[in-house]
């Protein structure tokens, strides 16, 4: 005599089975993109001037999370390199930049190019930017290493009047376009960056596709 085939309750409820694959699947989808988005790449929108003519208005940028998380993951702040363009979180407007959360900022996230580091004195004078550091003591124009030609990197003539010493734990950062008021950054009111701030450098434009690139 045949034993009779028990049947599961999914086999004898298809529907249902296909309805919890489904729900299962998107939560696998939400989650992986939370931890993508939060610890290994965010897109960001470029939104005014700041950065021409290396990023134009609407562009879309992918930041590398990762490097800031393995630094995070092993105790330390991430540090970015000189002339990288970064994402960071901006503060208040009314106030210096701060490590504390700044939520419905009409300006929460800011993209800039990394010109100096803590103990360097930066120098704006006469359209030029000037370091000095320990290596360069008379000094030395970052731009030199990223200005690849006037369409592609930081202008030419920085306005603005500034002699500062970078304190311990922040950067100094400046737009590209740095003519007139084209960018706030360290240079007109912005202030120096503290490194908790740093979202990530730039990795790739993404948009517009015919100027699809790496940084």
């Amino acid at each position: 005599m045949d034993t009779p085939t028990k049947v599961n309750y999914f086999n004898r409820h298809p529907l249902v089975k296909d309805f919890l694959s489904l729900v299962v699947f998107i939560i696998c989808v939400v989650l992986g993109t939370i931890v993508l988005n939060a610890f290994v790449f965010r897109s960001y929108n470029v939104v005014g001037s700041s950065m021409e003519n290396t990023f134009h208005n609407e562009d879309r940028v992918i930041v590398n999370r990762l490097l800031v998380s393995w630094d995070h993951f092993l105790g330390k702040e991430y540090v970015p390199q000189r002339g990288d363009v970064i994402v960071f979180a901006n503060g208040a407007a009314s106030g210096p930049l701060t490590c504390e959360a700044l939520s419905g900022h009409a300006d929460q996230f800011l993209i800039k190019r990394v010109i100096a580091f803590p103990s360097e004195r930066v120098v704006v004078k006469n359209g030029e930017v000037t370091v000095y550091n320990d290596e360069h003591p008379d000094g030395f124009h970052p731009d030199d290493d990223t200005r690849i030609d006037e369409n592609n990197g930081p202008k030419t003539n920085s306005s603005g009047e500034v002699d500062m010493v970078v304190p311990n734990g922040e950067l100094f950062v400046a737009g590209d376009n740095r003519e007139g008021a084209h960018s706030l950054d360290s240079r007109s009111g912005l202030g120096t960056v503290p490194y908790c701030r740093v979202i990530g450098p730039v990795l790739m434009r993404i948009y517009p596709l015919n100027k699809i690139s790496f940084f």
